[in-house]
């Protein structure tokens, strides 16, 4: 028989809804972008909220009521300050650091706490559960929580008092965390900052209007953000000789312009900032594992594990022929990733290979069993730093909430009279449900990051219609045994060269060696070439975008990175039992036309 909380999870994942939101969701979609329908309807995202749900996030009222801090740790004369992106509307977490004259460093991390206002069990609870996450889209979001909540009393505004979880860590001057504890706290955000004032403020050689503008504002902030920058560097540190993986691919934004046309597609800049706000967030959701493994609770972890053994042999198939190497033997640690990513510096195909790297390894799930996180080289991880976003981050603060109130681990602290909380009110879990919670949450992830995908392509293909018939530098960035994908120079999108427009041949596919080589004519293409194509057809209710070579690529296919390592003759009998045999124009269209990049890192993704 299942338990209580079993029950629960089953029902908001079988989200018994009434016919009114179902009707309510459906005529939502219709004042929508074409994209935007097409992914949340493809995906069976929900998006409309029962109105129980949101007569729930509209019973606590604006403002945070004199009796709701009474009983929590007063942080509110410490200058927390908020760190996010230009266009942010939810500030889920602060930040606040000072040296100590130990030379030790003490940090807090403040998380809006969202389970103050999200009752277990209600109706806004397991409508949030059923969501699992909050959906991100150019210029749209369909969020975990309403907004009442989401960008009101749980957003970490200035000048106003906001409820919070406080993590407290003391951090020894190499960046080791030697001490933590959580509390129940309320603070009050002195600034809402921008990762590029921030970056004006800290960072040299910025852009130097800014900095003055954002130093004249914030002047008696500068101290405390160069506090956190110092400390910034030692948490980078010190995890990078830890041997942690860090990967820095190139994400993108989609600009829309009022009618919702793409604009332009850019290139996202990553500065110290958004670094800063990373190093302290993993310190916090490490903490919180920690507290949750020591206390013996039953709990969500967030676990990456190590490489798949039959990816890692032919990833060291293809570096082997690049004359690169991943040391490790069957069991490479993250320093032997990283010491190979170190070696990449500088090459033209080095993002293509990053690529490589990260699909060689397995995804980063929710589940309740700890077995650490390879790619962070962590012993235990936690997301404890986005409850209006994440449900298993909502379910971490819950469990510390439980901890904290009984006194139940002496990281644990309450504030002076605060009473106990019974368990089944804010966390009755047990192993089995935290089980399902994982699955459940671990593919409402992936199905939020497929429908946002979808979303992207098919923006993509709606820019690529003006540009029918135009002709585009590329690089040849996956090989297929139905195509090459080929990503067009400076404005990162990828379309498809169809087999069957590749010449009158028969190709083989060779997937550990990334190349399609032509079997009379011996024409080879592989990854990293670098091509000129020609557009000749976009769909974007398909999300494809088809491409040819132009006419001076058509014999081509020799050169490239790494070239020299095709040109070996007769492939061993391994090898050649693992290529397919493809017909070239003759050959039957069986492409989806679909970017298949492994997917972007985002805050606290991973």
């Amino acid at each position: 028989m299942k338990s209580p909380s079993t029950q629960r999870a089953a029902k908001a994942v079988g989200r018994n809804v009434s016919q009114e939101t179902m009707d309510e969701e459906a005529s939502a979609l219709d004042d929508l972008r074409p994209d935007l329908k097409a992914a949340i309807d493809g995906h069976g995202l929900p998006h409309a909220w029962p109105e129980a749900a949101r007569r729930e996030a509209r019973r606590p009222g604006g403002k945070v009521k004199p009796a709701e801090t009474s009983q929590r740790r007063d942080l509110r004369d410490l200058p927390f300050v908020t760190i996010d992106g230009e266009d942010a509307k939810d500030f889920d977490d602060a930040v606040f650091a000072r040296r100590e004259d130990s030379g030790d460093w003490t940090l807090f991390v403040a998380i809006a706490d969202v389970s103050h206002y999200v009752a277990v069990g209600g109706a806004l609870d397991l409508e949030a559960q059923n969501r699992g996450t909050s959906v991100y889209f150019p210029d749209f979001v369909i969020p975990m929580l309403p907004e009442e909540l989401s960008n009101e009393l749980c957003s970490l505004k200035p000048r106003v008092d906001r409820l919070a979880l406080a993590c407290e860590m003391r951090i020894a001057a190499d960046g080791e965390m030697l001490d933590f504890s959580f509390h129940e706290a309320v603070i009050h955000s002195h600034a809402r900052l921008t990762y590029n004032q921030v970056a004006a403020m800290t960072q040299p050689a910025t852009d130097s209007r800014l900095k003055q503008k954002a130093l004249r504002r914030y002047e008696d902030l500068r101290g405390n953000l160069d506090d956190l920058h110092e400390l910034f560097k030692i948490l980078r540190k010190h995890r990078a000789t830890s041997g942690s993986i860090e990967f820095e691919t190139v994400e993108t934004r989609i600009a829309l312009d009022a009618g919702g046309a793409v604009r332009e597609i850019v290139p996202v800049e990553r500065n110290d900032a958004h670094r800063m706000i990373e190093e302290c967030m993993l310190c916090a959701n490490v903490a919180a594992a920690r507290l949750l493994l020591e206390s013996g609770m039953p709990a969500l972890y967030r676990v990456h594990q190590g490489p798949d053994e039959e990816k890692l042999a032919d990833l060291r198939e293809y570096l082997r022929g690049l004359g690169l190497t991943l040391k490790g033997g069957g069991e490479p640690r993250p320093a032997d990733y990283q010491r190979l990513l170190a070696r990449l510096a500088g090459r033209p195909d080095r993002e293509l290979l990053q690529t490589l790297l990260i699909r060689s390894l397995s995804q980063a799930v929710y589940q309740p069993e700890n077995i650490g996180h390879f790619g962070l080289n962590f012993p235990r991880y936690a997301h404890f730093t986005s409850p209006i976003r994440r449900y298993p981050d909502l379910l971490v603060h819950r469990a510390i909430r439980y901890l904290i109130r009984n006194r139940a681990h002496p990281a644990a602290r309450a504030a002076d009279g605060a009473p106990k909380l019974s368990r089944g009110k804010i966390y009755p879990y047990n192993s089995f449900a935290m089980e399902e919670l994982g699955e459940f949450c671990s593919t409402a992830e992936r199905r939020a990051d497929a429908a946002g995908y979808q979303s992207v392509n098919w923006l993509k293909c709606e820019y690529m219609r003006d540009h029918l018939g135009d002709e585009f530098d590329g690089i040849v960035s996956a090989v297929t045994g139905f195509g090459l994908f080929v990503r067009l120079k400076d404005i990162y999108i990828d379309g498809l060269v169809h087999i069957s427009t590749l010449g009158d041949d028969y190709y083989h596919h060779d997937p550990v060696q990334h190349f399609l080589e032509g079997e009379r004519k011996g024409v080879i293409f592989r990854l990293g070439d670098p091509v000129k194509v020609q557009v000749i057809s976009v769909l974007p209710e398909e999300q494809k975008i088809e491409l040819r070579l132009a006419q001076a690529n058509e014999k081509a296919g020799n050169g490239g990175p790494g070239a020299e390592h095709k040109r070996q003759g007769k492939r061993d009998g391994k090898r050649e039992a693992r290529r397919n045999r493809f017909p070239g124009r003759a050959g039957k269209r069986n492409s989806d036309g679909r970017d298949r990049r492994g997917s972007a890192k985002g805050r606290g993704r991973r």
